[in-house]
């Protein structure tokens, strides 16, 4: 075939990131996502970079559970929530989200990603604005962006109270002003400053967004959250989050919300009216993750533990993080290709970092991104640490 634009341009692309150091690999996995995985290639390597944060991606509870909805309901509803597509055990789960996250209601969806593509052109109004933290995630960013065009939209700067205040006493002619926040931000394993961010929206009549995909099941005595984590449970008004990440890892999100808003989104949020339901493996392992760590929250204590002991470890050897009680931990470099070298240096000593750089953060402020599990043993620390200490 003839070579076009487009296959030019693609080609060009993917020939400079390879040059400049910046394409990103990507490995296979021969086995369950766990601290040890045997990846192609490569034979076993301790993996520091999963969303794993509970290890309960292959906990035997939380596959049992999955095999049962399986056996119970099939491979998946074929259809979407409305027509034939709602199961029981969706609605068991989305009790349980609720209860579990601090809302009256909640909505489940394939993923957190739809959801926050759902809950702001559904529920955000032609007189609204929308004011977005300016490192939220990009699914909070192109959910935004999908709003009508007569609903502003502002950003405000990161964790920035005094500009969001700002912004709030200028938008007092709007009908509804949301303010929109990461829980925990996952590039750089921050924290929101919940409390004054829901007395700033107390105090201006504000309705408050926070998408915890990255606190559920880290955050918390009991892992419930950021909101638990600043004694707020219960208190912020929308709260989005994922069933991949700390709950089971499989797949799915979710939004928490009064039931009003719930009944609004089950009748015309697009990505659930028009895209199949949760699969019933998923709905019976994410239900089954959340149960395990009700009953369990040692768990959760051994992340916290692992947190605070990996922390310390690159202290002691110079690496400069910023701090934090999130299982993200960054680690400065600056310059994208060296990221991305350490990276590969890791790896071949058997340790699995991940180097991100621009477009995911911004030029200059490449960073080296381990993430904590409470799956990762005394000695499976101790062999990440040695391997930095080489590095």
């Amino acid at each position: 075939m003839p070579s076009t634009a487009f296959d030019s341009r693609n080609e060009d692309l993917i020939q400079m990131l390879t040059q400049s150091g910046q394409l990103k690999p990507f490995y296979e996995l021969n086995s369950p996502m766990r601290p040890v995985v045997d990846i192609k290639g490569k034979g076993q390597v301790l993996v520091l970079c999963a969303n794993n944060y509970l290890g309960l991606a292959d906990h035997p509870e939380v596959i049992q559970a999955g095999i049962d909805g399986l056996k119970e309901y099939g491979a998946g509803t074929a259809s979407v929530r409305f027509i034939c597509g709602t199961l029981e055990c969706h609605r068991d789960l989305e009790e349980r989200i609720a209860e579990f996250i601090g809302t009256e209601s909640s909505l489940s969806y394939v993923s957190c990603w739809n959801a926050n593509e759902a809950l702001f052109p559904t529920l955000a109004g032609p007189d609204d604005i929308l004011l977005s933290d300016e490192l939220n995630h990009a699914s909070i960013i192109d959910g935004c962006r999908l709003v009508s065009k007569k609903v502003e939209k502002q950003i405000y700067r990161h964790s920035d109270l005094s500009d969001l205040e700002e912004k709030l006493k200028a938008s007092s002619s709007k009908a509804c002003r949301w303010v929109i926040t990461d829980g925990v931000f996952s590039m750089e394993g921050d924290v929101a400053h919940l409390p004054e961010l829901i007395e700033l929206c107390e105090k201006f009549d504000a309705l408050l967004v926070v998408d915890d995909s990255h606190g559920i099941g880290v955050l918390g005595e009991t892992g419930r959250g950021t909101p638990e984590h600043f004694g707020k449970l219960g208190q912020v008004d929308i709260v989005t989050g994922t069933l991949g990440k700390a709950l089971g890892g499989a797949a799915g999100g979710y939004i928490g919300a009064s039931s009003r808003a719930i009944d609004v989104l089950q009748q015309r949020a697009r990505p659930s009216l028009f895209s199949n339901a949760l699969p019933a493996t998923v709905a019976y392992s994410a239900g089954k993750a959340i149960e395990i760590v009700q009953k369990q929250p040692q768990i959760v204590k051994r992340l916290h533990k692992n947190v605070e002991t990996f922390r310390k470890g690159l202290a002691d050897l110079g690496f400069e993080c910023p701090e934090s009680p999130t299982a993200i931990i960054p680690i400065m470099i600056g310059d994208e290709a060296e990221a991305i070298k350490k990276s590969k240096a890791l790896f071949d000593m058997g340790v699995m970092v991940i180097g991100f750089g621009f477009p995911v953060v911004p030029k200059g402020a490449a960073r080296l991104r381990v993430q904590m599990s409470a799956a990762l043993t005394d000695d499976h620390l101790q062999q990440a640490l040695d391997a930095f200490a080489r590095l």
